[in-house]
Order: structure tokens, then sequence, then C-alpha cells
């Protein structure tokens, strides 16, 4: 098989119900990411230089064998747009007769732009309110490119939902006032808060009623169900 792009893929899930609103889906993972947030449960996919986990020719014969059984796929990671070469493999997937949905920080708005016409979904992870988004992203300077993200995202037509995963280590029922607010001239829609979960090799981690605290909290579910068309709990 040739195709015109490189890609890293580190692995496969073959079908959800959670990751792609109303479809069935498969998830790609690509390899890379360049933030560092505390919290992540995914830091074996950072290294974009880590080998790939599965080949494209295995991911040819998955498209073409679920062909018939998924709705879409979606690209995840890591950071699906470290890859240069993202568009085009969204492209190829497109091809198969795939809906694709996306998985992103929206830390690459130039990529994110190239990436819209092959796209069906987008889920944008928002860290926290925009003064603390060097802490929780791990990256000083990224939060400019995010709200860059938000903006060619309000203006695209390509469905779209906003979500934040509430770490108590890291962000407070203030803070989620904070991010709503923040969030406000961007025409967000669709607005998700996640639980945070732990995970072998996590440090100190949150109690389970730490986490509860944010999903527990009568004010701020009736705010944030005013303040958006749709919210959401995961």
């Amino acid at each position: 098989m040739t195709n015109p792009f490189q890609i890293k893929v580190a692995g496969i899930v073959p079908f959800t119900t959670i990751d792609f609103p109303g479809r069935l889906a498969g998830v790609i993972f690509l390899q890379g990411c360049s933030l560092k947030c505390p919290f992540c449960h995914n830091q074996a996919l950072r290294d974009i230089k880590a080998p790939a986990g599965v080949f494209l020719n295995d991911i040819e014969t998955f498209l073409k064998t679920h062909q018939k059984r998924l709705d879409g796929i979606v690209l995840s990671g890591g950071e699906p747009l470290v890859q240069a070469d993202t568009a085009a493999f969204a492209a190829w997937i497109k091809s198969f007769g795939y809906q694709v949905g996306l998985h992103t920080s929206g830390v690459q708005p130039e990529r994110l732009k190239a990436l819209l016409p092959f796209l069906d979904w987008v889920g944008l992870d928002v860290k926290a309110p925009w003064r603390k988004y060097a802490r929780l992203s791990g990256r000083e300077g990224v939060v400019e490119r995010v709200k860059q993200s938000l903006a060619l995202l309000a203006d695209s037509g390509v469905s779209f939902e906003v979500r934040t995963t509430c770490d108590p280590r890291y962000l407070s029922v203030s803070d989620i006032y904070e991010l709503a607010a923040d969030l406000k001239p961007y025409a967000v829609q669709t607005y998700v808060l996640q639980h945070y979960r732990t995970f072998d090799g996590d440090r100190n981690p949150p109690t389970s009623t730490q986490i509860e605290t944010f999903f527990q909290d009568t004010e701020l579910s009736r705010f944030l169900k005013e303040t958006f068309l749709q919210f959401l709990v995961r």
C-alpha cells in the first residue's frame, strides 16, 4: 500500500459508543503530544519518536473489514495534530465511507484548519480558565492557540463540543465558572464536564469524594445548563 502521507499510529480501539456522539465508532490513537498536562493518563503517547504500534496495512484491513459495522472513526491521541499529515490521513479514512471525528487540545490551529473539510465532529479539550492554562497544559503561550481553534470551530459549521476533565488537584468549582465565562465569546453550544479517572502510576490521586465535588454541586450544574445550549456529564 502506497499513500501520500506518513502517520504514526499507537493503537486502535475497534468499537466505542462514547467517543463520537451518536455514532458507533472506532478510535485510532496517534502518537505524539506537545503538552505536558500534569493529570495526563496517556503519557506513553507523548513521545512522537516512539515506534508505531499499528502499521498502515493493518489499519487499511480494519477500515475495510468494518465498513458496514461502524459509522465513524475518531482520531485521538496524544494530540493527533502534532503529526503533519493528519489531514491527508483523515481524507484517506473518509474515502472508505466513514464519518471522521477528532479529539484535540486545539494547540495546532493551522493544522486544525486544514483538517476541518474532512471532519464531521470535534471534541475540543479545554483544560482550564485562560489564566491557569500554562500550568495545566505544561506549556507557556498555548492559550492563544486554543482561542484560535475555538474561533475556527465556531465559524466552521462543523459540530463540536468543548469538554473539561475535572481533576480536583488542579481545578476548583470556581474555576469552572470562570472557564464558562472565558468560553462565552466563542458561541460554544455543547459543554461537557468529565470525571477525572485515576490510573496506574497516578501519584497522590484524588479521592472519589474530591472528584465528585464538581458533579454534586447543584448550583454549578444549574449555571452550566443555563449558560450552554447543552450541558453534559461524563
